[in-house]
């Protein structure tokens, strides 16, 4: 017996709406995964790269005094990452030193170096870091007015109602997945989108530094100051 018209109507259009909803539903996952993965990469920024440019700063200067005066300078009034103990630390000034070029012909030179090309750097990672962050929250904001989108225009309830009608009462199969009787409820939530991670917490908003030409007058004064304090001996540490 051949299917009326009816029947290859209704599978057409159960299979239309199948692949509306499992290809939206695909595209998301892919999205959220996708912001997982840039989230990720952002941390990687924050606690490998400007977490070590800082504390290299740290050590750099050394002294509480020389520190405050560089927040001030920076315009920054959080010292990230900051502790007493890493300026003391000799397997930490010769961890976060490791591989670092020290160029200059002076040892004063070289010193200066160290602190310009730290807060060069660091300058650079902070902006990176910035574009990403607010490209993450455009990310999201996207993903969930998305969603927002699907469900005004694709209620899963009516969705539902439509395919059993369709179908008939009692009927075993719907968009290709077989609720268990008496679930319908829970069917219907298990079909809902799953909403884009939230932003990790650790990924705090950092403000914008100063690039190094508008402060190196000022750096180098507290290069100097610390060169004078500690510069030859901490040369010597982490070269040898």
């Amino acid at each position: 017996m051949k299917p009326n018209v009816e029947d290859i109507l209704a599978v057409e259009l159960k299979r239309e709406i199948a692949e509306r909803y499992f290809g939206f539903r695909k595209m998301i996952e892919e999205d959220n995964l996708d912001l997982t993965e840039k989230m990720k990469y952002q941390l990687s920024i924050l606690e490998k790269r400007i977490s070590y440019e800082l504390i290299r700063i740290y050590i750099l200067l050394k002294e509480d005094n020389l520190i405050h005066e560089f927040m001030e300078l920076t315009g920054w009034e959080e010292k990230l990452f900051y502790d007493p103990y890493i300026a003391e630390s000799p397997t930490i000034r010769k961890k976060v030193f490791k591989g670092i070029k020290i160029r200059g012909l002076t040892k004063a030179g070289r010193f200066k170096n160290l602190v310009f090309d730290s807060y060069d750097r660091l300058v650079a990672h902070v902006e990176h870091y910035r574009e990403n962050l607010e490209e993450i929250e455009t990310s999201l904001e996207t993903i969930k007015a998305e969603i927002d989108l699907f469900y005004r225009k694709n209620d899963i309830g009516n969705i539902m109602g439509f395919l059993r009608a369709i179908d008939g009462e009692g009927s075993a199969d719907s968009m290709g997945v077989t609720p268990e009787a008496g679930s319908v409820e829970s069917f219907e939530h298990k079909m809902r989108l799953e909403k884009p991670p939230p932003i990790d917490p650790e990924l705090i908003t950092i403000p914008p530094l100063v690039p190094l030409p508008t402060i190196s007058k000022n750096l180098k004064k507290l290069a100097d100051k610390a060169y004078k304090l500690q510069g030859g001996k901490f040369l010597a540490e982490i070269t040898t």
